[in-house]
């Protein structure tokens, strides 16, 4: 178990590289457009949560409340990306 907690964790600290790059120009592309939209904005918080829970479910891989914070934070991403997405054409 320890080990797909680093796997996870690894995964999640090189998806929130993805999901920086994407939600800057997101976010840039809602300023050029002045749409009014924050999806930019949240995804960059939907990436940190995304690095947080990685580094935190790397960080106390061996103890079992370690997934739960992890979880927890992977939720509140889940939530805030569902709740401000966009309208991209």
């Amino acid at each position: 178990m320890k080990t797909a907690k680093l796997i996870i964790g690894i995964i999640s600290i090189v998806l929130f590289l993805v999901v920086i790059f994407q939600s800057c120009a997101a976010g840039i592309g809602n300023a050029l457009e002045e749409n009014e939209e924050i999806s930019g904005s949240a995804g960059v918080v939907v990436a940190l949560c995304f690095l947080i829970a990685g580094i935190v479910g790397i960080a106390v891989r061996s103890k079992p409340a370690g997934g739960f914070i992890s979880g927890g934070f992977y939720a509140v991403g889940g939530i805030l990306g569902i709740t401000n997405y966009g309208s991209f054409s």
